[in-house]
């Protein structure tokens, strides 16, 4: 039984290469296990990998007694030395057993003992071996699918690749090539399941690494990406060499690096940007190629306002939304999109609504604009403390203006007028401090 146990051993550590601490270890507990089934549970029994001879010895212990009363654990003084001359009642004695004696029984279920501890020791060497490869690509080939996941083989252990983490519209059959990302690594009893996607952004960003030698040395880094997988994306990035080009560097020489992105995906059209610490300027980028005429920003509610020429409207709004909708994934803002006719009519209703205001001629309405006062409704929010700063207003003015302003807008609800909702402050003129889109 030995010489066959030893078979499977070495024929498993050479497959599968697990350690050889670990089959010794099963090996002995697959032996023990033998000898318990032979001998049963009474019996003090002792397993030891025996190096030198190459095998496993099994000892039966048993103390030597002058009157035995328990024949399972105890051997009399005459008995005793018939196997060691120099036995004394109390010593232990380890009486050698022949692992033949286990029989057929015993011997399958060693063998079955070890195939289950191998089979654990192996799930937990693939688990070892994936948990640490989290975030990386991972070359694969279509082995089966499974109720829309397709399962592929690695080499040396399955992944899912489920249906929410695949590319809409791309289709494989059994035996194609598959690149995805390593999104989850877990550990059920049943062995480790590898967790593949091909939509996760940071599986583009993957994909430039090893297109985009500058990425991979650390020079060009990759700030955001915002997907729409299978249509678009957009990728933000930046330089640490003022002399590398972050964009040329992505999009390589007549558009190689990008192209070979962009071929991995099936044509998914991917916008590269400048990456600028002013959220404003960022966005201007990111909005590329439309043109931007001013930014309104609103810190507070992480918001801004983008104004943009009649004819570009379209152009920054994109496809279904598709284009702000990914410049604000990118950005993290929320982004309200307008043209100038619509903004100037909204700026210039915003400044009728202060006009219409009861104690406001154009000089008070004109303090109050360029003190970021912009409509009735920003008066009727404001406390008289901020409002009384404002240039020939005071204390008791202020106070009667938001009642005035109180007053003005329940009369324009009730009349179902529409209230403007005024300009927001920090207004940025793209001519002058903020930059346009870089492509």
């Amino acid at each position: 039984m030995i010489t066959e146990l030893k078979r499977v051993i070495d024929q498993v550590s050479r497959e599968k290469g697990v350690e050889q601490d670990v089959l010794i270890k099963t090996l002995e507990e697959a032996v023990r296990t033998a000898a318990r089934r032979k001998f049963g549970p009474d019996y003090d029994i002792e397993v030891n990998f025996n190096s030198e001879a190459g095998e496993i010895e099994v000892f039966e212990f048993k103390e030597v007694v002058e009157k035995v009363t328990n024949e399972h654990l105890q051997i009399s003084l005459e008995e005793a030395r018939k196997i060691d001359p120099e036995s004394q009642v109390g010593d232990e004695l380890g009486i050698k057993v022949d692992t033949d004696e286990f029989g057929r029984i015993a011997a399958q279920s060693a063998k079955q003992v070890i195939m289950q501890r191998l089979r654990e020791a192996e799930r937990n060497i693939v688990f070892d071996d994936f948990k640490d490869r989290k975030g990386e690509i991972v070359h694969g080939i279509v082995q089966r699918f499974d109720k829309g996941s397709i399962i592929v083989n690695l080499g040396r252990a399955e992944a899912e690749l489920p249906l929410k983490e695949q590319i809409p519209k791309e289709s494989y059959k059994q035996g194609d090539r598959i690149r995805a990302y390593i999104l989850e690594v877990k550990q059920f009893s049943r062995g480790p399941q590898v967790i593949l996607s091909r939509t996760h952004p940071n599986f583009l960003s993957a994909l430039f690494e090893g297109e985009v030698p500058e990425i991979a040395e650390g020079i060009v880094r990759i700030v955001q990406v915002a997907r729409e997988p299978g249509s678009r994306a957009k990728i933000a990035v930046t330089s640490r060499d003022s002399d590398v080009d972050p964009v040329g560097a992505c999009v390589g020489m007549k558009g190689s690096r990008v192209q070979a992105v962009v071929q991995e995906l099936r044509g998914e059209k991917i916008d590269i940007v400048t990456w600028d610490p002013d959220p404003a300027k960022f966005i201007c980028n990111a909005l590329a190629p439309a043109e931007i005429t001013r930014v309104i920003v609103d810190e507070e509610n992480q918001r801004m306002e983008v104004v943009v020429p009649d004819d570009q409207l379209s152009l920054a709004i994109g496809k279904r939304g598709q284009n702000v909708r990914l410049a604000s994934k990118l950005s993290g803002w929320n982004l309200d999109v307008t043209s100038e006719s619509s903004y100037n009519q909204a700026l210039k209703d915003a400044y009728d609504s202060l006009l219409n205001l009861n104690g406001i001629g154009e000089k008070t309405a004109l303090n109050l604009y360029q003190a970021g006062f912009r409509s009735a409704k920003d008066v009727a929010e404001s406390s008289i403390e901020d409002l009384s700063q404002v240039k020939d207003i005071g204390e008791e003015k202020a106070k009667k203006l938001i009642q005035n302003a109180q007053l003005y807008l329940e009369t324009q609800t009730e009349e179902g007028e529409a209230e403007p909702e005024g300009v927001k402050e920090d207004v940025k003129e793209a001519g002058e401090d903020v930059a346009l889109g870089e492509r």
